[in-house]
């Protein structure tokens, strides 16, 4: 493997990212009097928006019609926004009044963050239905302006700022949705698309990730915030396989709900968090990042178990057959 393909690799650089960020943190060598709360908060902030606008410059706005494709838009706010939230929602509501009720925050910004923007690209890469994942990739962020401080507020209330809330979803979100707009004229490579993404990512995994206070947290509450990652990604998604395969739905539509339920945008997480959540940050990040430890494995076992080629392959030729018999 070259150097640009393990660039290439999200798995690779998710990886990397995370060993890296966790020896900073367990070292204590993280820079916290140079990059402070505030330059972390700003960082994050810019690198999310800047890979948004990028991410959403690869959709158009073409064959959106709410109306001739209202089950594609229902679906997909179904998965991507309801579905996927109930579970780290449950999971806050059990923890908020017990002692650690400050880490289990960072559920709620779990909860309120839409699926990843990459789930398009990766429904074309598994032979899913990438139509319906490029349409609700746009109606699901159009939705998330509302979406994400509506679950923030019904769940942390006053905890916090709800105009910074907003603030941080128009800088996050907003923003990125129209200044992609003019983007979408320019061919950018596939390759350059990974490497850059990767990038941004392993550096938004280190700057949160390596600053986190862990040691805050005992082991019961961390093993606590991982069933409840896991049951968001293995769980839900594997329930969404079974549930659809039995009821015959095809390969296409399968990959792409439970890209939708159960991969989360963790870098739209990190950025509301520590935008919003100012000195409780870096307690509430530890849910998120106990997340991504556990969505990095689900990425890994997506590629190569569930949606790996050759059942792919035998599960389309099974479709084909069926369709037509000659």
């Amino acid at each position: 493997m070259t150097p640009k393909d393990l660039l290439k690799s999200s798995a690779f650089m998710l990886s990397m990212a995370l060993i890296i960020a966790l020896l900073t943190n367990v070292s204590g060598v993280f820079p916290s009097q140079t990059l402070t709360a505030d330059v972390r908060s700003s960082l994050t902030v810019l690198f999310l928006a800047v890979m948004m606008t990028l991410s959403l410059s690869r959709y158009t706005f073409s064959n959106l019609s709410p109306v001739t494709h209202w089950r594609s838009v229902l679906r997909a706010l179904l998965m991507g926004l309801i579905v996927s939230s109930l579970i780290p929602l449950a999971g806050y509501f059990l923890l908020k009044d017990t002692d650690f009720g400050r880490e289990a925050a960072g559920l709620v910004f779990i909860a309120a963050t839409p699926f990843a923007a990459s789930v398009a690209p990766l429904s074309y890469i598994l032979r899913g239905d990438m139509e319906h994942a490029a349409r609700g990739t746009i109606y699901v962020y159009v939705a998330s302006l509302v979406w994400i401080p509506f679950v923030v507020w019904l769940a942390l209330g006053e905890e916090v700022d709800i105009t910074q809330v907003v603030v941080a979803v128009v800088e996050i979100i907003g923003i990125p949705l129209i200044v992609s707009r003019f983007l979408t004229r320019f061919d950018l490579s596939r390759d350059f698309m990974s490497i850059f993404m990767n990038c941004c990512i392993f550096l938004l995994v280190w700057l949160s990730v390596g600053s986190t206070n862990f040691s805050s947290s005992t082991a019961q509450i961390l093993a606590a915030f991982a069933v409840i990652a896991a049951l968001r990604s293995f769980g839900l998604g594997s329930a969404i396989e079974v549930v659809e395969r039995r009821a015959g739905l095809p390969w296409g539509q399968r990959v792409a709900d439970i890209l939708m339920a159960s991969y989360k945008n963790k870098g739209i997480a990190i950025a509301m968090c520590v935008a919003t959540m100012g000195p409780m940050a870096p307690y509430a990040m530890v849910a998120i990042a106990t997340s991504i430890v556990v969505e990095i494995c689900w990425v890994i076992f997506m590629d190569s178990v569930l949606f790996n080629r050759r059942r792919m392959e035998r599960e389309l030729a099974r479709e084909a057959v069926s369709v037509d018999p000659e």
